[in-house]
């Protein structure tokens, strides 16, 4: 078992999508507003289940190929040391965080809850800021030109339809 990628797991998938989350809804509650459980009945309830789906079979396999090709983990004290531009890095080069936004969506949907929705998308802008400004630059610096060259064929967020 690699003990860096489940210690990366907990700490900052774990606060993005539970602690935090919880978070919002016990201060939710706190403050009059209850958000309800989607039924199983309801397309919501399906939707999110969908969402949560494809959110978590894109981090298992975005984290798996950190491990397997570029050896390491996603966590900033345990970084790839090769460029991974594989699977879904092929595609677009935030996979991972797009998964959290999809799981993030799907929390927002199961608990009809519009904090968590706005949560979600305080995520998104401060990874919009903080990529650019600071993670990027990072990747330069440790990959280079093959960094430059992936980063000018590959789109941020939007994935584009052929590798």
């Amino acid at each position: 078992m690699n003990w860096g990628l489940v210690r990366s797991i907990i700490v900052l998938p774990g606060n993005v999508l539970v602690f935090i989350p919880a978070a919002i809804l016990w201060i939710s509650k706190r403050l009059g507003y209850s958000p309800k459980f989607a039924a199983p009945g309801q397309f919501l309830f399906w939707f999110a289940i969908l969402g949560a789906g494809i959110g978590l079979f894109f981090s298992i396999w975005t984290a798996t190929l950190f491990v397997k090709f570029g050896k390491g983990t996603p966590a900033p004290w345990d970084p790839p040391k090769k460029l991974v531009v594989r699977g879904p890095y092929c595609y677009v080069r935030n996979p991972m965080i797009i998964s959290v936004l999809f799981m993030l969506l799907a929390e927002a949907l199961l608990f009809h809850s519009w904090p968590i929705a706005a949560w979600l998308m305080v995520f998104f802008i401060g990874n919009s800021i903080y990529f650019p400004l600071v993670e990027e630059k990072s990747l330069e610096k440790r990959f280079g030109d093959d960094y430059r060259e992936y980063k000018a064929h590959v789109r941020r967020w939007i994935p584009r339809l052929r590798p």
